[in-house]
C-alpha cells in the first residue's frame, strides 16, 4: 500500500469524486496533518486492568463479562493526569473520531516523543478499511518512572495508505469492534469455537501418539 503525504492526506479528507471521505474528527489543530501522518490526542476514558487474586486471564474460558469486570474504568477531565506506574497496563481511546473508507487502510503507532519516555501506546496496530469509531489504545509503560498521561495530548499517530482494490464492506461483517465511542476490553469471547477447536486437536494428536 501506499504512504499518504500530507497533501495526499488533505485530499483524502475532502471531497473525492466517488469516494468516501476519510473522515478524522475533532482535529483541533492543522499542525496535527504532518508530513506522512496525523497526531491523533488521548481521550479522557481509561480502562485499568484490576489486581486479580485468580491465575490470571483464559480467553478459552473468560466470558464477556467476565473481561468487562475485569477493569475499572476511570474518567481524566482534560487538565488533570493520569499516572501510568511502571509495568503496569491500560485501555485509552483516541479523542478523534476516525472513518476510513474502503480504499484505505491505516496504521497507528506510538509518538517517539513518548516512546522516548518508556510508553508503548497501541500494540494492534492496523486500522482495517471501513473501519469507523474511535481507536482504542494499549497503553504500557516500559520504563522506570510513572508517566503522566494527558488527555487532549498528542499521544499516537495515524499513517494512512492507499489500497490497492478498495474492499467490498457489507454491513458490520464479523467485526468485534463496531464504532466505538471509547476504550473498550477483549472480545476474544466471542472466538471460544476457537480455543474449543485447538483443545480437540489436541486431544486427537495425544490420541494417536498414545
Amino acid at each position: 500500500m501506499t504512504l499518504l503525504g500530507s497533501t495526499d492526506l488533505r485530499n483524502a479528507m475532502g471531497r473525492r469524486a466517488g469516494r468516501d471521505p476519510l473522515i478524522i474528527t475533532p482535529l483541533l489543530d492543522e499542525s496535527q496533518i504532518g508530513r506522512g501522518a496525523i497526531d491523533l490526542r488521548l481521550g479522557t476514558e481509561f480502562l485499568l486492568l484490576k489486581w486479580s487474586k485468580s491465575s490470571g486471564v483464559n480467553p478459552a474460558t473468560h466470558t464477556a463479562e467476565m473481561f468487562a469486570e475485569a477493569h475499572d474504568r476511570v474518567n481524566v477531565p482534560i487538565g488533570e493526569c493520569l499516572w501510568l506506574h511502571p509495568r503496569r497496563f491500560a485501555l485509552a481511546a483516541t479523542m478523534e473520531f476516525i472513518k476510513i473508507p474502503s480504499d484505505l487502510g491505516a496504521y497507528v503507532v506510538g509518538r517517539s516523543s513518548w516512546g522516548r519516555l518508556g510508553l508503548v501506546v497501541a500494540t494492534a496496530v492496523f486500522v482495517h478499511p471501513g473501519f469507523g469509531g474511535c481507536l482504542t489504545l494499549e497503553l504500557v509503560n516500559e520504563g522506570d518512572s510513572p508517566i503522566a498521561l494527558w488527555p487532549g495530548a498528542r499521544i499516537a499517530q495515524l499513517s494512512v495508505h492507499q489500497a490497492g482494490t478498495p474492499v467490498q464492506i457489507t454491513g458490520v461483517e464479523n467485526d468485534k469492534y463496531v464504532a466505538p465511542v471509547g476504550p473498550e476490553p477483549s472480545k476474544l469471547s466471542r472466538e471460544s469455537g476457537e480455543f474449543n477447536r485447538l483443545e480437540e486437536v489436541g486431544r486427537n494428536l495425544r490420541s494417536r501418539l498414545s
